[in-house]
């Protein structure tokens, strides 16, 4: 039996280049793939963000008007009606009323989901 040595070296080498390739290939894509994935985290938390802002933001239009009244002196959880909220991660909305100003704050439960919202007025 006679073994032809120059066609088990080119698969030597084929091979070789082959995980080369690969390799290379890898080490490229990893980073990528990375950096898509934290761009969807960023994006999906500014998402909630935007809707925490605009929950607030209406909530303390109304507040403004006159709806404080409604509420006593102190930190109390305040219930929203937006739709929207079902969008946003577990947390809460916060209501604090002083003598002569009102904060509204959203708190989201985890981190990573948008952060905090807060929006402050003088009352009358």
């Amino acid at each position: 039996m006679v073994i032809n040595l120059s066609n088990s070296r080119r698969a030597a080498s084929l091979m070789i280049e082959l995980v080369a390739a690969i390799a290379l290939l890898t080490g490229a894509l990893l980073p990528i793939a990375y950096s898509l994935a934290s761009e969807k985290r960023l994006a999906h938390a500014s998402y909630q963000r935007a809707i925490a802002m605009e929950i607030v933001d209406g909530e303390m239009e109304i507040l403004a008007a006159g709806e404080w009244r409604a509420f006593s002196l102190g930190i109390q959880e305040y219930n929203v009606k937006a739709m929207a909220a079902t969008n946003l991660p577990p947390g809460h909305f916060i209501l604090t009323l002083e003598t002569n100003r009102a904060r509204l704050e959203w708190q989201p439960g985890v981190k990573m989901h948008g952060g905090p919202v807060a929006r402050e007025t003088s009352l009358p």
